[in-house]
C-alpha cells in the first residue's frame, strides 16, 4: 500500500489545496483532495486487465471548486432535500436557503465541497486511509449545534474503498452524510450508462412529488420500473410512461434498502457488460438514492476534457431518506447531543 501527495494549487483566498492518492498492490488507486473531502479518481482493471478511471470528475482548481454537479462530493449536513427548506426541531423552526426550487438541496449554497478540510493519512491493517476533518459552527448552513465532523476513506486489499463518516455536535441536530460519487464502470469519459446492468436490494421506494420531495409513503417497486430487484440494464424502463420518472427525467429515487437497521450489507450492484467491471455497494444505512445523472451538463468540462452529458453516470447515495426530518414515520436523521453518528458504505471493485 502507498500514499503520495502533490499539490493542487491555492484556493482564491490563498489556502493550499493537496491531491492525496492511494494505491494498493493490485495497483488499484483512488484519489482524493482536502477542497471538500471529494473524491477525484478512481482506477480499476477491467476483464483483460486495462484500466481506467470509472469516476466522473474534474481535474483543474478552478473546476473543482466549481463542481456543480458536486462530483464526488461529501455532502452533509444533510444529504438530499428538505421540503420547503425549513424543519422543526425541538419545538424551534430553522429555515434553511432554498437552492432547489422551494427546497433545500445538499445544505447548499455554502456546500462542505468548496471548503479545506483537515488532513491525517495512516496505514492500516484494512489498507492506505485519509481522513478529512473539519469544525462547522453553530448555525452554519442554518443548522444548530457546533459540530466535529470526520470523513475517512480506506483503500482495501480486495479493491473495496470504505467511507466512514463521524460527528459529534454539542447540541441536537441533523446528521445525514452521504458521497456524491457518479460513477461508469466503462470508463468516466465513455458516454451513456443506459446499458450498464443495476441490482437494488430495496422492496419498496418512497415515491416523490413534482419538486422531488417525498409525499410520505413507502411504495412497493413490484411491477413498476422501479423494481430492480432483478438486474436489469438502467435504460430498459427508464423512458416508460411513469409519472416518477417523467417528473425526475429519469431515476432520482430514494430506495428503501432491505437489510436490517445498522447492518452493513450488501444493498446494491453495478455491472458493465463491455469492460467486465462490477461495483457491489455496502451500507448499514437506511436508504439509497439512484441517480442516473439526469440534469448534468457538459460546461465546465470533466477530467481529461471529458464531455459529461445526461445520464453518463450514476450515483449510489447512501443516506436517510429524502426530508427525513419533516417525515416522522421515515428513520430520523435526528442526531443528539453529544452523541456520535457512525456509519459506514464500502464501494467495492471487481470484474468478471
Amino acid at each position: 500500500m502507498a500514499i503520495k501527495v502533490e499539490r493542487l494549487g491555492e484556493t482564491p483566498e490563498g489556502k493550499q489545496v493537496d491531491l492525496y492518492t492511494l494505491t494498493n498492490e493490485n495497483g488499484v488507486s483512488a484519489s482524493f483532495t482536502n477542497l471538500g473531502g471529494t473524491w477525484v479518481s478512481m482506477l480499476v482493471p477491467d476483464r483483460n486487465g486495462d484500466m481506467a478511471d470509472v469516476l466522473l470528475g474534474y481535474d483543474t482548481l478552478e473546476n473543482l471548486i466549481k463542481n456543480p454537479p458536486h462530483c464526488g462530493a461529501v455532502i452533509g449536513r444533510n444529504a438530499n432535500r428538505i421540503g420547503g427548506a425549513a424543519f422543526t426541531l425541538n419545538g424551534i423552526r430553522y429555515t434553511l436557503e432554498a437552492n432547489n426550487g422551494p427546497n433545500n438541496l445538499h445544505s447548499g449554497p455554502d456546500l462542505y465541497h468548496t471548503r479545506i478540510w483537515e488532513v491525517e493519512l495512516d496505514e492500516s491493517s484494512l489498507g492506505s486511509r485519509v481522513t478529512f476533518s473539519l469544525n462547522s459552527p453553530d448555525g452554519d448552513q442554518g443548522y444548530p449545534g457546533n459540530a466535529s465532523i470526520s470523513v475517512s476513506y480506506t483503500l482495501m486489499p480486495d479493491n473495496g474503498v470504505s467511507l466512514e463518516y463521524h460527528m459529534v455536535s454539542d447540541a441536537d441536530t441533523i446528521a445525514n452524510f452521504t458521497n456524491h460519487a457518479y460513477f461508469n464502470l466503462r470508463g468516466h469519459d465513455s458516454g451513456s450508462i443506459l446499458d450498464h446492468q443495476v441490482w437494488i436490494d430495496a422492496d419498496f421506494f418512497t415515491p416523490a412529488d413534482e419538486v422531488s420531495i417525498p409525499v410520505g409513503q413507502i411504495a412497493p417497486v413490484k411491477d413498476t420500473p422501479m423494481d430492480f430487484t432483478v438486474m436489469k440494464p438502467v435504460g430498459r424502463d427508464i423512458d416508460e410512461d411513469y409519472d416518477q420518472l417523467k417528473m425526475a427525467g429519469g431515476y432520482d429515487h430514494n430506495w428503501v434498502l432491505n437489510h436490517k437497521p445498522g447492518e452493513l450489507a450488501l444493498c446494491a450492484k453495478a455491472y458493465d457488460p463491455v469492460s467486465g467491471r462490477i461495483m457491489e455497494v455496502y451500507t448499514d444505512l437506511p436508504g439509497m438514492q439512484f441517480y442516473t445523472a439526469n440534469s448534468i451538463k457538459a460546461d465546465p468540462v470533466g477530467k481529461g476534457g471529458a464531455v459529461y452529458g445526461p445520464r453518463s453516470g450514476y450515483c449510489f447515495e447512501t443516506q436517510y431518506y429524502p426530508d427525513a426530518v419533516n417525515k416522522p414515520q421515515f428513520p430520523s436523521p435526528v442526531l443528539k447531543a453529544g452523541e456520535t453518528y457512525s456509519t459506514t458504505t464500502v464501494y467495492k471493485f471487481l470484474r468478471e
